[in-house]
């Protein structure tokens, strides 16, 4: 009689490496989700300043500020306008000015990230997202 050794994994070592895995997953996906968000944000943020560029050449051109995005030739790009909702509002009385805000889409990625605002003198909002 001689006896045949199985070769294999136990159930022990598999539920082992299982828990391991869950374990780094729970570290990891927090994370990822964290950089996502900040990707997100600073893809928003060179948005806002490429439209703040062009309603200073809008500005020379018309000698007036628009709330048009269109009027500026510009559309946000797809990985900004999928987590985010431009808003552009001018003034023309006194001082021409405007303020670009870039409002996070419910139930995305930064839905809890808050609302990015620059105007025309270049002052961003909020402080601790720029």
């Amino acid at each position: 009689m001689s006896s045949i050794r199985r070769r294999g994994f136990t159930l022990i070592e598999l539920m082992v490496v299982v828990a391991i895995v869950a374990i780094l997953a729970t570290i990891a996906y927090p994370s990822y989700t964290n950089h996502v968000v900040k990707t997100n944000r600073r893809a928003a943020q060179a948005a806002m300043m490429e439209v703040a560029n062009r309603q200073q050449q809008f500005l020379l051109a018309n000698r007036a500020y628009t709330d048009s995005a269109s009027d500026l030739g510009y559309s946000l790009p797809p990985e900004v306008s999928s987590v985010y909702t431009l808003s552009i509002s001018a003034s023309s009385t006194g001082v021409p000015s405007f303020t670009v805000s870039l409002a996070p889409i419910a139930g995305k990625a930064q839905a809890d990230d808050g609302t990015l605002t620059l105007d025309h003198l270049g002052t961003k909002g909020p402080s601790g997202k720029w």
